[in-house]
């Protein structure tokens, strides 16, 4: 795949990420989940460390997913930047004849 292509790639991913974290129903899905894990981890007894640590677990890969999806769209904004770059570069090169 073309340096090109896979910035375009990583730009178009980008876009659907933004899109899911603007998502009202995603995020207040993410935000119920990670609310009904906390409550149900402060409900366990004292002796249930096998059932707090699960729920911590859950809790952190909520977490997780919203980083996911916050890593993809700041690498999308490096790809349209370099493909900006790109763009400005070859237009320059055909102004001045190099192309």
């Amino acid at each position: 795949m073309s340096e090109e292509r896979t910035l375009e790639t990583a730009a178009a991913r980008a876009a659907r990420a933004e899109a899911l974290l603007d998502d009202e129903l995603l995020s207040e899905s993410f935000d119920t989940l990670e609310k009904n894990y906390i409550a149900a981890w402060r409900a366990t007894t004292v002796d249930d460390a096998a059932g707090r640590e699960k729920l911590f677990l859950a809790i952190n890969v909520v977490g997780k997913v919203r980083d996911h999806l916050a890593g993809v769209v700041a690498n999308g904004k490096l790809a349209r930047a370099q493909l900006k770059e790109l763009a400005e570069t070859a237009e320059r090169r055909k102004r001045f004849g190099i192309i």
